[in-house]
């Protein structure tokens, strides 16, 4: 049944009056009724329901909620409502009450003269009263609910109104000026006008409302500057993005900077988005991320068809005056329509871009939450390490089974692959959000298209998409390869990462031992794996898209096949509309495929973070972050005090699914890593490993007495630092309780709080100034601060350094010496005003006079006074006599435990100080501080002394400014082979060929029916334009790149040939058209492999020159790059190098063809619109202009905004322990919430100004469209082909310019990586590895030669050329075999001297000569190489102990074994060599190293102790013992015996040796030195002194003073006579022990 209305017309027939005026009154009433059912109250389930539906478009966050959540983090209190300013102004009330009672009296008058009037036209009473009605509610509800921010409902019901007004006046118009019916009366024509202007007018009061109202909190200078417009800005600068285009004209004219940049909208905000973020609890982390942001991902796509098109056309085919009228009136629609569909456009991009910003910033949070929260696994052996040999054997047997799941993810991450999940997963899951609404808008476009299909060519239609059906099993077969591929790859990428990392973090070791070339390899082999999966990969990704773009045109073919060879007649309407149905489906179909991989991927994504996140955690007691959101804990009796209750602890290790499986096959596995009680750089340590064997803390009872200084000693790797990671909570309970509470809202007697300090055996600092470290956030009190600087011994450094105590400390505290390391981490541990202090061996890093004065200023002094302080140390002496409890650990359990006063009642204590004495005797040093020796480059007196230049000691990162400049295009595209691109833009010219091609076939086919209509010819031509806005997932447009193909007029005939009927002929018609479809998919799958191919090569070839470039870079630059930066590099460039750059810039030069081939159709077809075209470029150019300066600068910040994150990130994750020590870890994430908007809010502005842009060249798009089509309406006559074709032309002229714009943009942000990289190309590198042309002799240096072996003459050394010399004429000679020891004060020059040897700095003049060659001629790795350098701070790589040893694999097993068995690592050199050649190593952590602990503790201590299990534990070490990355699994001293051991296998003829034994106990110490000097008998050996015992007995010694040599004599001539070396020996306090042991040494030489 029809509705009628106003007598037999329809309700769309909008030529009558009648219909017009109903739909006026009727539609803003509809409208007004449905928002007055909305607010009344409904019952409980009605409810229930409604709140279900609407709960996925309720906003996550509101502006109001994330006020007050920002506000409660500022203050640590309750979350408080953020107080918002209601102020309405009177005015615009009034405006809207009065405006709204004057139309309704108007109504109400209208309808009641009517109903007077007796009319019979009862619908035209009705439409008064209606009228009445909505402006009454317009009246009342400014009133009733008065609002300060726009009211949605008025702006819905005023739109409405203004719409069907402008129909009613444009009604009369037209009927009046097409029709010739008369106007009705002047005062009516002038009411309805004044009506329209009336809406108009408020209309344009709702739009200036802003959309939100400042809080207290918030000045409203700041709005536009500081604080985001996005959240203020007037309604109609919202609806037409405005709001950006302050930024975007910026960026046009200068270069922007961060300040530039307007802050985050509070919704957007990291930190009020991660808290509600984790507020939501959901049972898996999809269904969290989909509960937080559903709103941003469920919007609909909006759909557009070319409908009003095809009704100019069909206007214009048969010209009357009235199908001219409605040409016009449909070119307005259409244009309308345009901008409509932009609006809608801009509105899903901005929900969907908005959410990806949100998923990004809520993993990045997650991650680095759980980094805080997560157990300690730095010192870890990763399995498919540890277990090698079984999986291997198990393969073996079982065929190659169970390799199935070795792709998934595993927990345990290290850094490089948690930095990777930071980068490339949330990014992955981040774009994946902002694409998501292509996901169901696909299915939705080929459903309408479907529908049309099946209306034009009936069941036929879906004979096609059998061949989707066929091709399913083959696409799934390809997309799960692709999948399993893609974990591969990320797989390879994580230990690719995990190796650039490690050797990052060892760059200086490396270089010593001029271990380049292999880590170079190592990592390249590592990039190998990488590339052979990214090759399968694309090959796999070449297969699918021959599947995808040969569907389509399949699809098509095998329809008309069906339908013809059902009998019916393919007619040109038939075959030009299906065509035209079949070009529209073909994006849509290629975008579910790749959307398919797309979410697969990013579920594999999701699930890394996922099984990340679900990673074991510290209990509550440890991390104040998770104490934050427990209940609150109070102190009972039991939790007082620290300690541990029958306490049993095992090193934290990853869960193991497998572990029934591994103890089946425990006798073949391999051995697993030794671990020790010592922390490394990551403060702790480490371990998976059997049950059954693996190092513990046993029977443990301790509790530490209150506000009294506990001692900790024991041998080397007994357990004392494992003993303070169990009172610390990092090590895995087993059984027994944990005694420790830390609550700093608790504040005892004395003013200390209820928490713990630390200090790591390894500082860890941060790298920021000196004092910030030593405050670590705590208040700033200077009269505490001055007293905790003095009584750690910072005075006389804090002098010396030019900035003082804000000299900036690099990354891992490179500038600073050992002891000024654990100085400046001792003094933060003072600092804060906690109750408890753990200190793990302090004093090792410092000389003796400088332990006496911690002891007696510091441990004795008032700063730790009152508060429980527990010492790890071997230095029992010196601390004995003030300590009043001790501990001594041996073997994981405590040997013996006591107040100091009942043990020495009981004499045991006489022993321990007896052999201490004796000890520390030798431990003595001979200057007032250790060198700086970490210092090695010098970088830190440069900073440190030239002040004028920069006190900034790392460098803010680099930013390329302006465009991209031709030597980066040159750079890639040489990379990537020349060959390649040529053959690629020929590739683009035969596309464009194919395209004309194919227009031409298909007008040739349209000829060929005789005389049809052409405008079907034209509507498919304008239905094959329709795919611009669909992209691939990387950003890219679709391999169907059929935007602006070139058409032509038509002819009578193709090349004059005579083609037969299409009638009779169809099948003729539809084969070429389908060989045309396949020629062009030949032609795009040729160019894609060739961009695969040419990308793998550029990828291959820059990261291998990258890699390169920045191992071979020198100290300074490495001191001075924070290692974030590197890894930024390495990972996120890298990774867009590996993906979308080839394509992008293969996007380009299809788009530039695009657009030529566009502007020459417009010249030949259509040479009118080049005047308004020439306009409307000047117009796309302005934007595109500033879009693409502005847009730059926001991805160059963008990128360099990353690195602090990454920097930040692995320094947290290297002192997590401390971190938490403190409960630091809140500030600590406020932090880095700092930074992650940072870099959001330049990403997020980059994709704001990209919506801007799209909005307006859409806009402007449907103005050169309605310009084009007015033009043809009145000019064309009754052309309807050429005016279509115009038409045509002007949409594929606008569409190829804003696909030329999108893509370059999407090319520059790409180049941007390739930028950086390039920028890594230059850095300044080391002299040549090897100079071919002067390589030296085999057997150089030679121990053999009795003439001096090194001389150093008039030797000269600065930091910088305009810097004073550090080194001043420095000559002397040494002979083979001699032991020379460097002596000096801190800055003497020891360190610069001994670098200038291994050549880390050239001299300014004078030069060194080794064995008669002068080094500054021949390679540093020929030089390096040859001598053996052992620094202060060993450092071991993942692998084994003997790749460890013997990288190069020089040396066989035995010959390992014996120098593992000469620095005391191994108990017996017999037993050690069967345990070598055993295929069953036991793992077993073992609890000390040498057997000297073993007879001291016979001989000295209780029988109670356990040396049975020490030599038993001993034989767990062999050459197969895995290492972790940084020998995190073994300890401190253990690292400095392994680096011996490496030193002694080299047999180097000069050893430079920065004495190194600070961390071992001193009885190993003292067969060590016994070692050196039975073992470096031939070798010169020349020692940077840090005890002066050490080389009391040496040859000669050097003493360096202010850059010269003060002194270089014997040491007992030294001894004798008044000088420095004298008085060193007199302030060590054991000056005539060193006495006789030079004159000892005297009288050995003489005889």
């Amino acid at each position: 049944m029809n509705l009628r209305f106003c007598g037999d017309y329809g309700p769309f027939d909008f030529h009558n009056v009648c219909v017009r005026a109903t739909w006026g009154a009727c539609l803003p009433a509809a409208l007004v009724f449905a928002i007055c059912l909305y607010s009344i109250p409904t019952p409980r389930p009605v409810r229930k329901f409604t709140s279900f539906i609407k709960a996925p478009f309720v906003p996550f966050l509101t502006l109001h909620e994330a006020g007050s959540l920002e506000a409660h983090s500022a203050s640590g209190d309750a979350i408080v409502a953020v107080e918002m300013a209601n102020i309405i102004p009177l005015w615009r009330t009034i405006v809207f009450v009065f405006a709204g009672l004057f139309q309704t009296l108007f109504w109400i008058v209208n309808g009641s003269y009517l109903l007077y009037s007796d009319r019979t036209d009862v619908w035209e009473v009705a439409r008064a009263f209606l009228l009445a009605i909505t402006w009454l509610y317009t009246a009342v509800r400014p009133i009733t609910h008065p609002t300060a921010t726009p009211p949605y409902d008025l702006f819905s019901i005023y739109i409405t109104l203004f719409i069907t007004s402008t129909l009613q006046l444009g009604g009369i118009l037209f009927d009046n000026g097409v029709s010739g019916v008369p106007l009705p009366p002047m005062t009516t024509i002038i009411a309805i006008s004044a009506n329209l202007l009336l809406i108009g007018a408020l209309l344009l009061v709702v739009l200036n409302i802003p959309l939100a109202i400042p809080s207290s909190s918030v000045k409203k200078d700041d709005i536009g500057k500081a604080v985001s417009l996005e959240d203020y800005t007037p309604l109609w600068k919202w609806i037409t993005f405005a709001w950006i285009r302050p930024l975007v004209q910026l960026g046009r004219k200068t270069t922007l900077n961060e300040e530039d940049v307007p802050n985050l909208s509070p919704t957007m905000r990291s930190r009020p988005v991660f808290m509600k973020f984790e507020s939501i609890h959901r049972p898996t982390l999809l269904r969290k991320l989909w509960a937080a942001n559903s709103q941003d991902i469920f919007v609909v796509l909006n759909y557009a068809g070319p409908f009003f098109l095809k009704h100019i056309l069909d206007a214009i085919s048969y010209p009357t005056p009235e199908s001219r009228g409605r040409a016009y009136i449909y070119a307005f629609l259409a244009f309308v329509c345009t901008v409509m569909k932009a609006q809608a456009d801009l509105y899903h991009l901005w929900f969907s871009r908005r959410g990806s910003v949100r998923v990004r910033s809520q993993m990045m949070a997650a991650i680095y939450d759980k980094a805080l929260k997560r157990k300690d696994y730095s010192g870890i052996i990763a399995k498919d390490k540890e277990e090698e040999t079984i999986t291997k054997e198990t393969n073996n047997r079982q065929g190659g089974k169970g390799k199935a799941a070795a792709d998934d993810p595993k927990a345990g991450a290290d850094v490089g692959k948690i930095v990777n999940l930071m980068a490339n997963d949330a990014n992955r899951l981040s774009m994946t959000v902002s694409g998501a609404h292509l996901i169901y808008g696909a299915p939705f476009e080929i459903i309408i298209a479907g529908t049309f299909l099946y209306q034009l060519l009936g069941l036929s239609a879906f004979a096609g998409f059998t061949v989707l059906i066929v091709g399913w099993p083959l696409n799934s077969l390809l997309a799960q390869r692709r999948i399993r591929m893609h974990k591969s790859i990320v797989a390879a990428r994580d230990k690719r990462m995990a190796i650039l990392n490690e050797l990052i973090g060892a760059i200086k070791f490396i270089k010593f031992f001029a271990w380049e070339d292999r880590w170079i390899r190592r990592v390249l082999d590592a990039r190998e794996v990488e590339m052979k999966w990214m090759t399968k990969s694309r090959i796999n990704s070449v297969l699918l898209h021959i599947l995808w773009t040969c569907g389509p045109i399949l699809v098509s073919v095998i329809c008309f096949f069906v339908y013809v060879m059902q009998g019916n007649e393919l007619t040109v309407s038939v075959a030009f509309t299906a065509i035209a149905l079949f070009s529209m489906i073909r994006a849509p179909l290629n975008v579910i495929p790749n959307w398919i991989v797309q979410v697969l991927q990013a579920g594999v994504a999701l699930e890394r973070v996922a099984v990340y996140l679900d990673e074991d955690e510290v209990t509550d007691q440890v991390s104040s972050l998770k104490k934050d959101h427990s209940d609150p804990h109070l102190l009972g009796s039991d939790d007082e005090g620290l300690g541990l209750s029958d306490a049993s602890l095992k090193w934290n290790e990853v869960p193991d699914d497998r572990k029934q499986d591994k103890s089946k096959d425990k006798s073949r596995t391999s051995t697993a890593s030794v671990h020790s009680s010592n922390t490394i750089a990551s403060d702790s340590t480490s371990l998976a490993e059997p049950a059954s064997q693996r190092f513990e803390l046993r029977d443990i009872n301790v509790r530490f007495p209150e506000g009294e200084l506990s001692v900790i000693t024991g041998p080397t790797a007994s357990g004392k630092t494992a003993l303070l990671m169990a009172l610390l909570g990092e090590m895995t309970l087993v059984s027994g309780k944990i005694i420790m509470s830390k609550n700093p809202s608790m504040v005892d007697e004395n003013g200390h709080i209820q928490g713990i300090s630390y200090a790591a055996q390894s500082p860890w600092l941060q790298h920021r100034s000196i004092k910030d470290n030593v405050l670590f956030g705590y208040p700033y009190d200077e009269e505490r601060y001055n007293l905790v600087i003095k009584s750690c011994a910072l005075e006389p450094d804090l002098v010396m350094l030019e900035d003082g105590d804000a000299t900036e400390i690099g990354a891992r505290g490179v500038n600073l010496s050992g002891g000024q390391k654990a100085r400046v981490a001792l003094a933060r541990a003072v600092y804060a005003r906690t109750k408890y202090v753990l200190l793990d061996d302090p004093l090792s890093a410092v000389d003796s006079h400088t332990s006496r004065f911690l002891y007696e200023k510091l441990l004795r002094g008032p700063l730790l006074a009152n508060r429980t302080v527990i010492l790890v140390t071997h230095h029992v002496q010196l601390v004995l006599p003030g300590a009043y409890y001790f501990v001594r650990m041996l073997d994981g359990r405590i040997d013996a435990q006591g107040t100091v006063k009942d043990l020495r009642v009981q004499g045991f204590l006489d022993e321990v100080a007896y052999s201490a004495a004796v000890e520390t005797k030798e431990e003595e040093k001979a200057e007032s501080e250790t060198p700086a020796v970490a210092n090695v480059d010098g970088v830190s007196k440069a900073s440190i002394t030239d002040v004028k230049k920069s006190r900034k000691f790392v460098k803010d990162e680099h930013r390329e400014i302006g465009g991209v400049k031709w030597s980066i295009y040159k750079k890639y595209l040489k990379a990537s082979s020349y060959w390649i691109w040529a053959f690629l833009v020929s590739v683009v010219v035969v596309n464009q060929l194919l395209g004309i091609g194919e227009k031409l076939w298909i007008k040739t086919w349209g000829e060929a029916y005789g005389n049809a209509d052409s405008k079907y010819v034209i509507y498919a031509y304008k239905l094959l334009e329709t795919s611009e806005h669909q992209t691939l997932m990387d950003g890219y447009l679709t391999h169907s790149q059929r935007v602006s193909r070139s058409m032509l007029p038509s002819t009578t005939s193709l090349f004059g040939g005579n083609w037969p009927s299409a009638t009779q002929h169809p099948l003729f018609y539809v084969s070429i058209y389908a060989a045309i479809g396949l020629a062009s998919t030949l032609v795009s799958t040729l160019s894609v492999t060739a961009q695969y191919t040419g990308g793998l090569k550029a990828a291959r070839i820059l990261f291998k020159e990258l890699l390169v470039t920045v191992v071979r870079a020198t100290f300074k630059f490495h001191d001075t790059t924070p290692q974030g930066r590197m890894l930024n590099r390495f990972g996120k460039d890298v990774t867009t190098i590996d993906g979308s750059l080839t394509s992008s810039l293969q996007s380009v030069n299809s788009s530039l063809a695009n657009f030529f081939a566009a502007i020459l159709t417009v010249a030949v077809v259509f040479p009118y619109f080049l005047i308004p075209a020439l306009f409307i470029g000047l117009a796309y150019r302005e934007l595109a202009i500033g879009y693409l300066n502005t847009g730059r600068d926001l991805r160059r910040m963008e990128s360099n905004s990353r690195s602090p994150i990454f920097s930040d990130f692995g320094e947290i994750l290297e002192g997590i322990v401390t971190v938490r020590a403190f409960s630091a870890e809140r500030r600590f994430f406020d932090n880095l919430h700092t930074k992650i908007d940072m870099t959001t809010k330049m990403f997020y502005a980059f994709w704001m100004t990209n919506r801007w842009l799209l909005l307006n060249f859409d806009t402007l798009g449907g103005l050169a469209v309605l310009i084009t089509t007015l033009f043809s309406i009145a000019t064309l006559g009754n052309d309807a082909g050429l005016a279509g074709l115009s038409i045509t032309s002007a949409m594929a002229f606008t569409t190829s310019v804003y696909w030329a714009c999108r893509m370059w943009t999407t090319l520059e942000l790409d180049l941007n990586a390739v930028e950086r990289v390039v920028e890594y190309l230059d850095l300044p590198q080391e002299p040549p590895a090897v100079i071919e042309s002067n390589r030296v002799p085999v057997y150089w240096p030679s121990n053999s030669n009795k003439d001096a072996l090194i001389s150093v003459e008039n030797l000269v050394v600065k930091y910088a050329p305009d810097l004073p010399a550090v080194l001043r004429d420095v000559s002397f000679t040494v002979k083979a075999g001699e032991r020379v020891g460097l002596l000096g004060r801190t800055g003497a020059g020891k360190s610069t001297l001994a670098m200038s040897i291994l050549r880390f700095m050239d001299p300014v003049s004078g030069r060194i000569v080794v064995d008669g060659i002068d080094i500054s001629t021949i390679g540093v790795h020929d030089l390096r190489s040859r001598l053996t350098f052992i620094p202060q701070d060993a450092t071991l790589f993942s692998g084994t102990i003997r790749e460890n040893l013997d990288p190069f694999e020089e040396h066989d097993d035995s010959e390992c074994l014996d120098v593992l068995y000469r620095v005391q690592m191994i108990t017996t050199r017999a037993k050690s060599q069967e345990q070598s050649d055993s295929s069953s190593h036991p793992a077993i952590r073992p609890p000390s190293v040498t057997d000297v602990e073993g007879e001291t503790t016979v001989h000295t201590i209780d029988t109670a102790s356990t040396t049975i299990t020490e030599i038993d534990t001993k034989l767990s070490i062999s050459l197969d013992t895995q290492v972790s990355a940084g020998g995190g699994n073994f300890s401190h001293g253990q690292r400095q015996l392994i680096a011996m051991a490496r030193a002694l296998l080299r047999r180097s003829s000069i050893i430079v040796l920065d004495e190194a034994t600070s961390s071992i106990d001193f009885a190993t110490d003292a067969k060590i030195q016994t070692t050196i000097r039975e073992e470096f008998t031939n070798s010169l050996l020349l020692t940077v002194a840090h005890r002066l015992s050490t080389i009391i007995d040496y040859d000669r010694l050097i003493v360096l003073d202010k850059g010269q040599i003060a002194e270089f004599d014997t040491p007992y001539n030294l001894i004798q006579i008044d000088g420095i070396f004298r008085n060193m020996c007199l302030q060590s306090g054991s000056f005539s022990e060193l006495e006789a042991a030079a004159k000892a040494k005297a009288e050995h030489d003489q005889k």
